[in-house]
């Protein structure tokens, strides 16, 4: 008996977590398969997903797991991470995070959980964050606007190089890259340069840049051996030819040197991971990118401007987001679709906590420190052969760099390995004094005795040159003045997150998003020290927990895609389509079939494929989609027919962008086939798959993930997301390759597995799940999706649909018909606000329609109240289609209504209570929104990127 109570309550233990994941309870289940007129799960979900690919033998990934197992097999696999102190630099530094920060933005649900601010009137407290973030980036380089984060350095320095050749006058195709860059940031400018034709000449910048013609230049400052250079003559030498100059900077090293404005550079680029943001073995880390003014119509990335809500009061939004990809697709500027903005807003958290004075002591201590050791490795016969240098030294040691290294790992460090005789040292804001003491040891020779620290400070002098220390002011806007201790932090932290709507107030319903649980389980090993404090160029054998932890990650992704191989590389969604889509290319290649160029793609697709392809140098073919909203197989074909000699892909989105299982995936995948072609198979929507098809097993040759979506890490407001690559066995020798690992080639981002430290989440909620779990995620999330449709099928067309009228995962409200009352897709989504909603994705695919995708973790409870809201809303059209109102009058067109919008004079042709209490459960639980409608074409006209002048708080 009592072997049975413990086998009875183990197993309880294990389905405790599906079902604290998966909204509606069995019950539930079961009354809305009824309502949709199912007896079973498994009969409905034979009507949604096409026979022909349906899969019926679970996957290859064990029972569920409960969450204390899963988290102490995670520590047994974190205690095989060795966690050195690192003084190697090359970009990375340890920091430290300050509490009050880690506590309440970093691991707080909050912040986390909350959506790209694409809704601006719910989403004023990140966008307040990113606008510091932006001012605190045009401060410290001395350039008029920045956007709100790119992924990280590398990839910041490729956006830069295709900027610079859009915007220059140079005719040439010559981009020149100093070979003081950082080495990962070069691999990666190369790779994306090959597929477009631009040629990549690194040299040195202070001799070979005299007689090449080039459209850019790359420089770092200071440079990857730690020299501060004067730039200025090189500068005016690349302006004469017409070209633009990028400069990688340090930000904490521009709180005390000339910013790269300030001496003509064009753009800067870099990352912001030393304020605040942890190693995390390379990611995830906030880049920034900045320029001049003149230029922020073709910056990529996003940004956030200022403009005024209808009560004519200050407002953030997104600016300029004509520029995006969605928009613009193959003419886009960048595939980047996302942010890092969790990383981005703890940076610029870091900055407001320690203000302008506090950076620039934290900057002059490194300094400090560094110039203290130069001077006793000095008095240890050591070369210090860097003059001029803020925080990195480069040490000859003639012969003894092997030696010098062993020492050093024996006492938990580690240094920079350049050659036999040379050692690279970078000092950093959690170094002390004591730390410089061993330093001195490991390079003291035999007999020799470490010098007195009190000594060798006294002696140090600064080795910042003259002519580039820093003269100008920065971070003088109030908010990085004001809140400088713990009490003021956290209240502007609480603050700010109590104007925001994210998944710990909410369900967010956006389709082709998956806002779905992001349980605290899968989130507390992200802070780990054996983690979160690991840079990303220690030796593989002390990440030996990372090499178990990701190789086991390899394994679930391929059970759940069918595929052969998986790439952790790409650090986000964007990332991911790239590198596949350069497997694509070198396959092709590598064949002797490299003319291949043409990328074939649905009407209806993603922004992202469209402006992929043109990055990957493939020329893009549209192919129509019918009145259904499925690929046009007749047209498809009759395109594949036409480009088959030079056919390299089509890239598809399954289920569709419309939410449908089409029946003719399989068919599409051999049209493609038969002609030469690869199947690039898009993973944005895996979340209705897994479990119950595989792109792998029915024609796809290679798909990205999402694992911000589908496999639970959280958005962060915008980022970070994952985006993986899974393949078919001959497309994995072009996986992403990096100077770290065996294959070197195509690296697509600075780390070798991208954003590590926030696998974890991923690994921990397949563990948690197990193939049972994962299943019926992937079928109540199908059933989530018909539920809402067929409840509000009486009150709005749902535009597409498949057999039987069966959506997938997410469905289509089709407002169109509506355009006659005056009503607009905006005016629904703001008053859905009023019922404390964000509104579902608006206008995609197809303009004035919602996409809604409510997940499989909302509860039958919170499903009804979104439809009561979307009910109730229809009702009020109602009213305006029987003249009982007019729009112009209607709560529709006021919405949202914020809490001074009723304190007044109130002359409005409805109620109050109307207004702000549309539902009665509103009563004891309301979000108000902090400003009224936000005008767009006000800020797009009136550009503003960084914190608006003291007057306008006045």
């Amino acid at each position: 008996m009592v072997q049975k109570r413990a086998a009875f309550d183990t197993l309880q233990q294990h389905a405790d977590f599906i079902e604290r994941h998966i909204g509606p309870a069995d019950a539930d289940q079961q009354a809305m398969l009824e309502m949709l007129g199912f007896s079973s799960m498994e009969a409905f979900i034979g009507k949604v997903v096409p026979g022909t690919i349906l899969k019926h033998e679970p996957l290859a990934l064990g029972s569920p797991r409960n969450e204390p197992e899963v988290l102490e097999e995670l520590r047994e696999i974190a205690s095989r991470n060795k966690v050195f102190k690192s003084f190697i630099g090359m970009g990375y530094y340890n920091t430290h995070t300050p509490p009050v920060i880690l506590r309440n933005l970093l691991e707080n649900p909050a912040w986390y959980t909350a959506y790209t601010p694409y809704q601006p009137e719910i989403s004023q407290g990140r966008l307040e964050a990113l606008l510091n973030f932006q001012t605190m980036i045009s401060d410290l380089t001395g350039l008029e606007i920045a956007n709100a984060s790119l992924l990280d350095e590398a990839t910041a320095a490729a956006e830069a190089m295709t900027f610079c050749q859009r915007v220059a006058k140079s005719k040439s195709n010559v981009f020149f890259v100093s070979r003081e860059c950082l080495p990962q940031t070069i691999d990666v400018v190369r790779t994306r340069a090959e597929p477009i034709g631009i040629e990549v000449v690194v040299g040195d910048h202070r001799s070979d840049l005299d007689a090449l013609d080039c459209f850019g230049v790359l420089l770092q400052y200071p440079a990857v051996d730690g020299d501060v250079h004067d730039y200025a003559e090189t500068v005016r030498k690349a302006h004469a030819k017409n070209a633009l100059v990028v400069v990688a900077a340090d930000l904490l090293a521009l709180t005390m040197l000339t910013p790269p404005g300030e001496f003509g550079a064009d753009v800067a680029i870099g990352t912001a991971q030393r304020f605040g943001v942890p190693l995390g073995y390379g990611g995830p880390h906030a880049a920034y990118f900045a320029t001049r003014d003149a230029n922020k119509r073709v910056m990529p990335g996003r940004v956030v401007g200022v403009s005024i809500d209808s009560h004519g009061d200050k407002a953030y939004r997104l600016a300029l987001q004509t520029r995006e990809q969605h928009i613009r697709r193959e003419k886009a500027t960048s595939n980047v679709c996302t942010a890092q903005v969790l990383l981005a807003n703890i940076a610029s958290m870091y900055a407001v906590y320690h203000g302008p004075a506090g950076l620039k002591t934290i900057a002059q201590r490194v300094h400090r420190l560094a110039s203290t050791l130069a001077v006793g490795l000095g008095k240890l016969d050591c070369e210090v052969r860097t003059a001029a240098f803020f925080d990195t030294l480069t040490v000859r040691v003639n012969g003894r760099a092997a030696a010098i290294h062993d020492k050093a790992r024996a006492a938990g460090i580690n240094l920079r390995e350049i050659d036999q005789d040379t050692v690279g040292i970078s000092v950093d804001e959690t170094t002390t004094a004591a730390d410089i003491d061993t330093l001195w040891s490991l390079f003291a020779g035999a007999g020799q005795a470490a010098p007195a620290f009190a000594e060798c400070e006294a002696q140090a002098e600064d080795r910042i040159p003259a002519g580039l220390v820093r003269g100008t002011a920065f971070l003088t806007h109030p908010v990085f003045n004001t809140h400088h201790s713990e009490t003021a932090m956290l209240r502007y932290l609480r603050a700010l997150s109590d104007k925001d709507l994210a998944l710990d107030r909410t369900m967010i319903p956006l389709g082709s998003c998956t806002m779905k649980l992001n349980a605290t389980t899968e989130m507390i090993p992200v802070t780990w020290k054996e983690f979160a404090a690991i840079h990303p160029f220690a030796p593989l054998d002390q990440a030996e927990g990372y090499r178990q932890l990701t190789s086991e990650l390899e394994q679930m992704l391929v059970a759940c895609t069918g595929y052969d191989a998986v790439s952790l590389q790409p650090n986000a969604g964007s990332q991911g389509e790239y590198a596949g889509l350069l497997a694509i290319r070198a396959y092709h290649k590598s064949r002797g079939e490299g003319h291949r160029n043409i990328c074939l793609i649905p009407s209806s697709a993603h922004g992202t494929n469209p402006a992929t392809a043109h990055m990957a140098g493939m020329q893009v073919v549209v192919v129509g989609c019918d009145a259904s909203g499925n690929v046009d197989v007749a047209d498809l074909r009759a395109k594949a027919e036409k480009h088959a000699a030079d056919l390299a892909a089509i890239m598809i989105t399954y289920p569709s962008t419309h939410g449908v299982f089409e029946e003719a995936v399989g068919e599409i995948c051999d049209i493609v086939h038969a002609h030469g072609g690869q199947v690039y198979i898009d993973g944005a929507n895996m979340n209705a798959m897994v479990g119950l098809c595989a792109p792998g097993k029915f024609g796809g040759d290679v798909s990205h993930l999402n694992l911000h979506k589908t496999f639970c890490i959280p958005h962060g407001g915008g980022g970070p997301g994952v985006g993986p690559i899974g393949v078919k066995s001959h497309l994995a020798p072009f996986l992403p390759g990096h100077r770290m690992l065996e294959r070197r080639e195509a690296p697509v981002c600075a780390a070798p597995w991208g954003s590590a430290s926030i696998l974890p989440i991923s690994w921990t909620y397949i563990k948690l799940m197990g193939a049972q779990g994962l299943k019926q995620a992937s079928e109540v999330a199908i059933l989530n999706a018909n539920y809402i449709a067929r409840r509000l099928s009486a009150h709005y067309p749902i535009l597409y649909s498949g057999e039987g009228g069966l959506v997938a995962h997410e469905c289509i409200v089709d407002l169109r018909p509506l355009k006659d009352t005056g009503v607009t897709v905006d005016d629904v989504a703001k008053r859905l606000m009023d019922f404390g909603f964000h509104a579902p994705t608006m206008s995609f695919p197809v303009p004035g329609t919602l996409m809604i995708e409510p997940t499989e973790s909302e509860s039958r409870e919170e499903l009804d109240r979104f439809c009561d809201a979307m009910i109730a809303i229809r009702d009020e059209i109602r009213a305006i289609e029987n003249g009982s109102i007019s729009a112009e009058d209607s709560p529709l067109r006021h919405a949202p209504h914020t809490a001074m919008d009723i304190a007044g004079e109130w002359d409005r042709k409805y109620s109050r209570e109307q207004a702000v209490f549309p539902v009665r459960s509103l009563r004891g639980n309301k979000y108000w929104p902090p400003v009224g409608r936000v005008d767009n074409v006000y800020g797009d006209r009136n550009v503003v990127c960084s914190c608006p002048p003291v007057s306008d708080y006045e």
